[in-house]
């Protein structure tokens, strides 16, 4: 199943995903990375759909990652007397309580002391994704009493967003560690760590990991903005999740954001996903808006390494149908002549290191020579992950010994990825060469006659020990 496009589609389950054959049909359609939402579903629900992604990555004989993705933080008012709703209008009154009690006209409960903590007059709130906003007016031993600045409908446990304050709380609740603990033992491939607000955040997660999977982080706070290098550095991946970011940063700010996250995450060499209504349209419609496409493909020149869909896979009317037109609007738009110039002209550092150099001129070695394809030999995966820093348009096979590296790397732009046998199996470098040369056309990469280019280090399985480079001509050099 080798794929025409460089860029990786993620595609979320959800209701939708009510057998195997509908997860086949996803790949089938285009899908790399399957998102496991923890925001809702069971376990045991999780859990099957994680079985039938390994079952389908099995009989399709190509890796597939499964990405699961934390609840955080929510922040929910109390619920209102009888289940009602209450109509607010622009300069009313409204209190936030401290202890519980039915809400109403004048009030409702607000069960989370945390935000009372940084409250000040004048602190804006936003209510049900944005569409109420309150402003702090006084504060007293019974709540905060609030000024609505645009009303709007409010009924029981609409979301809260506070936008100017560092909230004093940690991206991990108790859910999401009892979550992450059950996602790590069905072998989940990504963590996706939401409501990130500082690198912190991330170290806590990284040390409840321990390296059985890679950590993600969310950009969907101002503050994650504010530290988005450190961020960065800290974070194995990142996503521009544009639901909340566009709450919190206000809308018209989120495209220079997104810009800014894929263009740092290139610098760093860490994979980058763009997500959030999308094709939105498509959850009800078998076509998506102009908009919509444009949407994608403006990412795509950008060089983001993934697209994802959400509702639209998940509870959407064309899944399939959906994919498939995100599949083509990646593939028609890496094929414009002009998409590899645009890439091309962000330059990028390359670290004054071995592996750096060896990336950079086997990239240049490819195109100069008419390389069919990069095999990189890898343990940890940062090889193919360097490898895929160059955006070079020659194709990358990481060929690696590690099955969780194999499927980590379905993340990440330009790269597919063969497991081999273990370290033994390859003893010099001239079989690292003629296992290159097999796998590459095994994979439907490169024929008899024509050339790939090989990089790797010795010994095979140690990381970081990338410094050979070799061009190598497939039928001479293959396993027999």
């Amino acid at each position: 199943m080798k794929r025409n496009r460089r860029a990786k589609i993620v595609a979320t389950l959800g209701p939708n995903a009510k057998d195997k054959d509908h997860i086949r049909k996803l790949a089938e359609a285009g899908v790399d990375v399957f998102r496991l939402n923890f925001s809702h579903g069971s376990h045991d629900d999780h859990a099957l759909r994680a079985q039938w992604i390994r079952e389908v990555d099995q009989e399709l004989g190509r890796h597939l990652g499964v990405l699961m993705d934390l609840q955080g933080p929510k922040l929910r008012i109390g619920a209102f007397k009888d289940g009602d709703s209450v109509m607010l209008k622009k300069g009313d009154k409204f209190k936030l309580y401290r202890t519980e009690r039915e809400g109403d006209k004048d009030g409702v409960y607000l069960p989370h002391e945390e935000l009372f903590m940084v409250m000040e007059p004048g602190l804006e709130l936003l209510i049900n994704d944005g569409r109420m906003s309150l402003r702090v007016l006084s504060l007293d031993d019974e709540g905060a009493l609030c000024e609505v600045h645009i009303g709007g409908e409010i009924s029981d446990r609409k979301g809260v967003n506070v936008p100017a304050a560092l909230l004093p709380v940690t991206a991990l609740t108790p859910k999401d560690l009892e979550d992450l603990e059950f996602g790590l033992s069905i072998g989940v491939d990504w963590c996706a760590l939401s409501f990130v607000q500082r690198p912190e955040d991330l170290r806590q997660a990284h040390e409840l990991i321990q390296g059985r999977a890679k950590l993600l982080a969310k950009i969907e706070k101002p503050q994650a903005v504010d530290n988005l290098e450190a961020i960065i550095e800290e974070a194995d991946g990142v996503m521009v999740a544009r639901g909340d970011l566009a709450v919190e940063y206000s809308a018209e700010k989120v495209p220079m954001v997104q810009k800014k996250v894929i263009g740092m995450c290139r610098e760093a060499g860490k994979p980058v996903i763009v997500a959030t209504q999308m094709l939105e349209s498509m959850i009800d419609a078998p076509v998506p808006t102009r908009a919509e496409a444009s949407d994608v493909a403006n990412a795509i020149y950008d060089g983001t390494d993934a697209v994802m869909l959400s509702a639209e896979s998940a509870v959407g009317k064309y899944p399939y149908e959906t994919v498939r037109m995100m599949s083509k609007i990646i593939e028609t738009t890496e094929n414009d002549p002009s998409h590899y110039g645009m890439i091309r002209a962000h330059h990028i550092e390359f670290n004054a290191t071995d592996g750096d150099a060896i990336s950079a001129a086997a990239a240049d070695v490819a195109r100069a020579r008419g390389g069919k394809a990069i095999c990189t030999f890898t343990s940890s995966g940062s090889s193919a992950t360097r490898m895929a820093r160059t955006r070079t348009r020659t194709p990358i096979l990481a060929i690696t010994t590690s099955l969780a590296t194999a499927r980590q790397l379905t993340l990440v732009w330009g790269v597919s990825t063969a497991k081999v046998d273990g370290d033994d199996a390859i003893k010099n470098f001239k079989e690292m060469v003629q296992m290159g040369c097999s796998m590459a056309k095994k994979a439907g990469l490169a024929k008899n006659g024509e050339r790939v280019v090989i990089i790797a280090g010795m010994p095979f399985g140690s990381s970081g020990s990338t410094n050979i480079l070799r061009l190598a001509d497939v039928g001479a050099f293959e396993v027999s």
